[in-house]
């Protein structure tokens, strides 16, 4: 049974997409900690980050770099955090979140309730970062 990130990656289930190649896929969380926290999984369908082959491995960690310095450029912030964490879903996943001080990255913390037209010009300042990036 597919997961709900294969769901997302497959446009059965709508997202806020930001960047997306052959082989991965980057979109915003929807329960966001911070104004820009963004999700990159592989389209593969994997459980388990450390699952994924050495080369896949390395290669999603250089596609979050490129995201994070996008997430950097549209959300001035001292810097991306990222995270490996989550046993709800079972698709690797790496979050990003843009950190103006170390607790942004606390996952108890309150999540932002944001409407689906700060959600479409997060992801569109990202993604037009990311496209400038990727030339």
């Amino acid at each position: 049974m597919a997961t709900i990130f294969s769901k997302i990656i497959a446009g059965e289930i709508p997202s806020y997409k930001v960047a997306e190649n052959d082989k991965f896929y980057a979109f915003l969380d929807i329960n966001p900690l911070v104004k820009g926290h963004t999700l990159v999984v592989p389209k593969r369908e994997v459980d388990y980050i450390y699952d994924l082959s050495d080369d896949e491995l390395a290669q999603m960690h250089v596609f979050a770099k490129h995201v994070a310095l996008a997430i950097q450029k549209a959300f001035p912030c001292k810097k991306v955090g990222e995270a490996v964490i989550g046993l709800e879903v079972p698709h690797a996943h790496i979050h990003l979140i843009p950190m103006q001080k170390e607790s942004d990255m606390l996952f108890s913390n309150p999540k932002l309730q944001l409407s689906s037209e700060e959600f479409t010009a997060i992801a569109k300042a990202i993604n037009e970062a990311w496209k400038a990036e990727s030339k």
